[in-house]
């Protein structure tokens, strides 16, 4: 049942403190791969002090491309004890500056799903076969684009356990139909973002029900596009872009994520 609630990072290394003080060594690197002969750059980050295949997460970026945002929910992932791969959905070097040039990335990417899906897919299939993933164990986190790219692949029946959209498009170009969609569904929502309408959650609403999904949609009061990302403030100011950081909406979110993620795996 949707719920809507109301609240007012080459190669690197990255340390994050984890609960009971255990320190996680986060391991950062570029990834590259091709697809139909173009190349992509990914940035795959896991915790090299575990031993063994984890759970494996993609991580879909904003509309803006392959950019330190995405790579920094990757390492936060695997902080959490996943292996996390933050993919390219447009092209090594493709990345955004402008809201005009983000569009048109965007555009030339969705404008043929047919090359969406293999680009997702191509990455979905580089993270199985990691030696430091569960190859069963899957799933998908979307931001923006990005969030959109992973309902996507939820209704097309990928095989991800799950999904997670933040501040993602809900329209559908492929609606989920009963028995398809293979992987659970969670959808976080600024409640005054401009760019989804009422119409779109009622209709979203309708087709998760009408195909049996397991989902959860939040809705969060006061919040805007992109609230999960603090540079969303200085896209505001810069381009007059109808965005804005969220605090509250984003530890939400994460928290709710994270439990999310964690009851996905245990089963």
């Amino acid at each position: 049942m949707a719920r809507f609630v109301k609240v007012l990072m080459c190669v690197c290394f990255v340390s994050f403190t984890l609960s009971g003080q255990v320190q996680a060594k986060v391991v950062g690197e570029e990834i590259k791969y091709h697809v139909d002969g173009q190349e992509f750059t990914g940035y795959l980050a896991y915790d090299d002090r575990m031993e063994g295949a984890r759970p494996g997460i993609l991580v879909v970026h904003e509309w803006w491309g392959h950019n330190p945002y995405a790579r920094k929910r990757a390492e936060m992932l695997a902080a959490l004890g996943y292996t996390a791969l933050a993919l390219d959905m447009y092209g090594t070097g493709k990345l955004a500056q402008h809201p005009k040039d983000a569009k048109a990335f965007m555009m030339a990417t969705v404008s043929n799903m047919e090359v969406a899906e293999k680009r997702f897919d191509a990455a979905h299939a580089l993270l199985k076969s990691l030696t430091v993933v569960n190859e069963k164990k899957t799933a998908a986190l979307g931001y923006c684009f990005g969030g959109g790219m992973v309902l996507h692949a939820a209704r097309t029946g990928r095989d991800l356990k799950g999904v997670v959209s933040y501040h993602g498009s809900l329209k559908a170009k492929t609606k989920a139909m009963p028995g398809k969609v293979k992987a659970k569904i969670r959808v976080f929502n600024g409640a005054d973002d401009p760019f989804i309408k009422a119409d779109h959650i009622t209709a979203f609403q309708q087709e998760m029900k009408g195909a049996g999904v397991d989902y959860d949609f939040v809705n969060y009061a006061g919040a805007v596009h992109s609230f999960t990302n603090p540079e969303a403030d200085k896209f505001a100011t810069k381009f007059k872009m109808p965005v804005g950081y969220n605090a509250q909406a984003d530890a939400d979110s994460w928290m709710r994520t994270r439990a999310f993620l964690q009851d996905l795996f245990a089963q």
